[in-house]
């Protein structure tokens, strides 16, 4: 917690006067980014970083293994739903951005299954991507985790489009879906094609 601490204490002795500005103009006029991310809460992958924005022009959910569930509106708690209703209903996002990354533990659980301690409510959630998986390992790739990766972030968009409110505002063209892979070895973002490959941005 001290060195988070320091890092607080370098960002308003350094970082706060010189945006100082910025900030205040997002607190009086609120936010309205053009663009959701949704990324893995991985340590190593931070989409501001990876698209060098400001604050202010992201709209990021992170979740395990950048996963979307179908649409499916009823009394349990919808943590991914509810931020892509407030992102597109009520930001009214021009954008949205899937992105995976290499050697994702998610998927790694997806493959291999969960480590003792950790089976409450990671399996279950996993279970979202398991089209996925059975995607990847019907073409049987010499890298199922990397397939496994690029094949849920396909799926994450084809789910997206089951919010009727999404799929209204794709077909009007008022928002667009885009899928990415980023590697963290190499630092390069993939995007997806529309012939179902990922080519390097």
């Amino acid at each position: 917690m001290e060195r988070l601490i320091d890092g607080y204490r370098r960002f308003r002795a350094k970082q706060w006067p010189e945006r100082k500005a910025l900030f205040e103009g997002l607190a009086d006029r609120g936010q309205s980014p053009r663009t959701m991310v949704i990324a893995c809460s991985d340590s190593r992958v931070d989409p501001t970083m990876i698209f060098g924005a400001e604050p202010g022009e992201l709209f990021i959910l992170r979740n395990v293994a950048n996963l979307v569930p179908p649409y499916a509106p009823d009394s349990a708690f919808h943590a991914t739903s509810a931020a892509l209703e407030f992102a597109v209903r009520v930001l009214e996002v021009q954008d949205l951005i899937v992105m995976g990354h290499a050697m994702c533990g998610g998927i790694r659980v997806l493959l291999d299954g969960a480590p003792d301690p950790a089976g409450d409510f990671l399996v279950p959630w996993m279970r979202i991507a398991e089209p996925a998986k059975h995607r990847a390992l019907e073409r049987a790739p010499v890298d199922p985790q990397a397939e496994c990766e690029r094949e849920t972030v396909k799926l994450s968009l084809e789910n997206l489009l089951t919010f009727p409110w999404i799929a209204e505002r794709v077909a009007q063209e008022k928002l667009h879906l885009t899928g990415t892979v980023f590697d963290i070895r190499s630092g390069v973002l993939a995007m997806l094609q529309p012939d179902g490959g990922f080519a390097p941005v």
